[in-house]
């Protein structure tokens, strides 16, 4: 906008402020014609300094306003997501004290912050949800169905106890021995207290079970 733009704006919030001050009902709008005409007349003062066009880029006034819009809408949306992880910790926390936090309760984008809330508060359940978001990364099931929400639960979304814990469960698995989650406790155990030596197991098994699997599947297409 040039100069003489900016005081055509100007002059003609004065005169919706004036029609507006001859009607009650429109009178009190909160200050919000002031505020306009504040703003047209520190535009105008600002371009009869500069002698160029306005530019909002430029005007560090707006620039300021924006920012401050960005940070108040960034802080609003942590606030919301954090509300919803705790909610969310809370709902596994309560099925997992049930007993009812198994393979049928299917895992949310977001599980592994709402883990980690309930390592954070101390909660004796948060044991348990490993266990589950485990079994889920082995079993690739709920959301990590998706091979993104894989990768990155394998790349550090996940503690490495569960991700040591769910690569054992997924070499288990593949040898095809019938088991019940109880019948697994030590897994979990173990991954906690040895992850390392947790994912060299689930390595050697994986490699021991590569023959085998590599014979059965030749003898299937015989």
């Amino acid at each position: 906008m040039t100069h003489s733009e900016v005081v055509a704006g100007l002059e003609e919030a004065k005169l919706d402020a004036h029609l507006d001050r001859r009607h009650e009902d429109l009178a009190d709008d909160g200050g919000r014609r002031e505020a306009e005409l504040a703003e047209w007349q520190r535009i105008v003062q600002l371009l009869a300094a500069s002698g160029g066009p306005y530019d909002p880029d430029a005007d560090a006034v707006v620039q300021e306003e924006l920012t401050a819009d960005r940070r108040r809408k960034e802080a609003e949306q942590q606030r919301l997501q954090e509300q919803q992880i705790a909610v969310r910790a809370d709902e596994l926390a309560r099925l997992a004290k049930a007993g009812r936090l198994d393979r049928s309760v299917a895992s949310l984008p977001g599980d592994e912050a709402a883990c980690d809330l309930l390592a954070e508060r101390g909660d004796y359940r948060a044991a348990a949800v490993d266990g589950w978001l485990a079994q889920a990364l082995a079993d690739h099931s709920g959301h990590y169905a998706d091979p993104d929400a894989r990768t990155a639960a394998i790349d550090g979304s996940l503690p490495l106890p569960v991700r040591a814990h769910a690569a054992l469960l997924a070499a288990l698995a593949r040898t095809g021995a019938a088991a019940a989650n109880s019948e697994l406790d030590f897994v979990g155990r173990l991954a906690k207290a040895h992850p390392d030596a947790t994912n060299a197991l689930a390595a050697w098994l994986d490699s021991a079970l590569s023959p085998a699997l590599a014979a059965g599947q030749k003898g299937g297409t015989a």
